[in-house]
């Protein structure tokens, strides 16, 4: 029996794609990403990769994470850098207090002893904000002080955390996903 699945061509990739031109004029999903002091301009780069891929409304880049333009970041992002909305704040705090003014909620994605899983997402929480944290020390305790709350992602392995780039794809793609369940249903 011949395998009926094909591979995509580029140029069919290309007809489901909004342009570059049309990025920031697309309706983006209520979710936002807050970057706490990530070292890694790779992960910088994933992360923008991944949230230009669950269509969510922007980053907030915060503390020493390093920012565009960046020939680094612009490589790892293919170029998403160029089509997510970003901001660049000195301190998460500043970050939190503008999402909070504009009715987010914010969530620290963190395994903390008070959070919900990945998949307990209400209406209620969206817009929402997500705080992800350095790679070593996670989220600091002040900064999780000022969270509505914490959400994580379950460990069922030996290691109790994912890479910060693997876990805020993971999280944004849920986020989306529950938010767009909420709303198909209405």
């Amino acid at each position: 029996m011949e395998n009926s699945i094909r591979k995509l061509l580029h140029s069919e990739l290309l007809e489901k794609r909004i342009s570059h031109d049309m990025a920031f004029s697309f309706k983006k999903y209520p979710v936002l990403l807050i970057v706490d002091s990530i070292r890694s301009v790779y992960n910088i780069g994933s992360i923008f990769r991944s949230a230009d891929s669950a269509g969510i409304e922007g980053i907030m880049l915060c503390g020493y994470s390093p920012k565009p333009p960046r020939e680094d970041i612009t490589k790892t992002a293919l170029g998403a850098d160029e089509t997510v909305a970003w901001s660049y704040h000195k301190d998460c705090r500043d970050a939190i207090e503008v999402c909070k003014e504009n009715g987010y909620t914010v969530m620290a994605v963190e395994l903390t002893d008070n959070g919900i899983t990945y998949d307990a997402l209400q209406p209620q929480h969206f817009p929402l904000a997500l705080i992800v944290g350095n790679e070593v020390s996670g989220i600091d305790d002040e900064i999780l002080s000022l969270c509505d709350g914490a959400i994580e992602i379950p460990m069922y392995g030996v290691k109790h955390s994912l890479n910060v780039a693997v876990a805020s794809g993971i999280i944004m793609y849920e986020a989306v996903r529950s938010y767009r369940s909420f709303t198909l249903s209405e």
